[in-house]
């Protein structure tokens, strides 16, 4: 999953379909592989589920975390400020992982750094979902990437598939998401390049493609 990654990273999807998770995953993986990276909260749309709630966490693992100025707060507004632009520019191989809000109306703040983020080494990941409303067909699925590849002014690179029902995720539920998955990167002519699975779930999953995350993100109501 690591090598498939560009030196900025911009991982997108619908709300609810665990693309916080994934990013600071894709972070904390890509530092104990050896990069120094930098994990990048776009998200001003939903102030429940964001990278930036996990800024201490990630320090005490070497990552930089930058987020718009008041996340997290109730005054909270999109005030993005110069120094996302200037993280995007930053030589010596330092990695970056953008994790954008959901769905097209987080991914017009994205939009302000599509020129910069297009001439330079980018992927730009979709997560997809099968039990989330509104991406439960690949139709579906395909629709809501057309509107974040507008609202964005980038173009999907591949999808992942993160589809899981939280603490009541089975194995079966995951296995079971690998055709939808599939069908909607067709749909999208992009690759599936992994199936994101709960590291406690990996090891009943046969076969390979599966990428084990850790649980980082939980409802503020699991939080302690």
């Amino acid at each position: 999953m690591l090598e498939k990654l560009g030196r900025i990273t911009v991982v997108t999807g619908h709300y609810g379909s665990g693309k916080t998770n994934l990013s600071v995953n894709l972070a904390v993986d890509l530092k104990a592989a050896g990069h120094e990276v930098t994990l990048v909260d776009l998200d001003i749309v939903n102030p429940y589920f964001r990278s930036a709630d996990f800024s201490a966490q990630m320090a005490e693992k070497g990552i930089r975390v930058m987020a718009p100025q008041f996340a997290g707060t109730n005054l909270d507004i999109p005030a993005l400020g110069p120094e996302v632009a200037s993280v995007l520019e930053e030589d010596g191989g330092r990695r970056v992982i953008i994790d954008v809000g959901g769905d097209d109306a987080g991914a017009f703040a994205l939009g302000r750094y599509a020129a910069q983020i297009a001439e330079q080494d980018y992927r730009m990941i979709y997560v997809v979902n099968a039990f989330r409303y509104l991406t439960r067909s690949p139709e579906e699925a395909l629709q809501v990437l057309l509107e974040i590849e507008t609202a964005s002014r980038l173009k999907g690179s591949a999808l992942v598939n993160n589809s899981n029902l939280a603490s009541e995720t089975s194995p079966e539920d995951v296995l079971g998401s690998v055709a939808y998955a599939q069908a909607a990167a067709e749909k999208a002519g992009l690759p599936l390049w992994a199936t994101a699975v709960r590291r406690d779930l990996a090891p009943a999953l046969p076969g390979d493609g599966f990428y084990p995350v850790d649980v980082y993100v939980r409802p503020p109501w699991e939080r302690t």
